[in-house]
């Protein structure tokens, strides 16, 4: 991981981009904090899809609807009142 304090990286951003755009990890830090990190966009978006204005990329898959469907499994009782708040009811 390349670590660059925020001054140097204002020197030396077209470098940090390149080794961003090579897959390396460029984190930018102030007073030894991280701040940013920098990170390729994949290699199949192109920058006229792109608008200045849009929102993050994100890298998430998509959901599926009923992808968990067998997984999931509540009780019968699971509305019914806890035996130690029984007192309180």
């Amino acid at each position: 991981m390349n670590c660059f304090e925020l001054d140097q990286a204002q020197q030396r951003f077209l470098e940090l981009v390149e080794r961003a755009k090579r897959g390396e990890d460029v984190i930018i830090t102030e007073r030894n904090q991280p701040v940013v990190k920098f990170v390729a966009v994949e290699q199949g978006m192109k920058a006229s899809n792109a608008s200045l204005t849009a929102p993050a990329v994100s890298t998430k898959r998509r959901r599926r609807p009923g992808s968990a469907k067998g997984l999931v499994h509540i009780s019968d009782d699971f509305d019914e009142p806890l035996e130690d708040f029984r007192e309180y009811m």
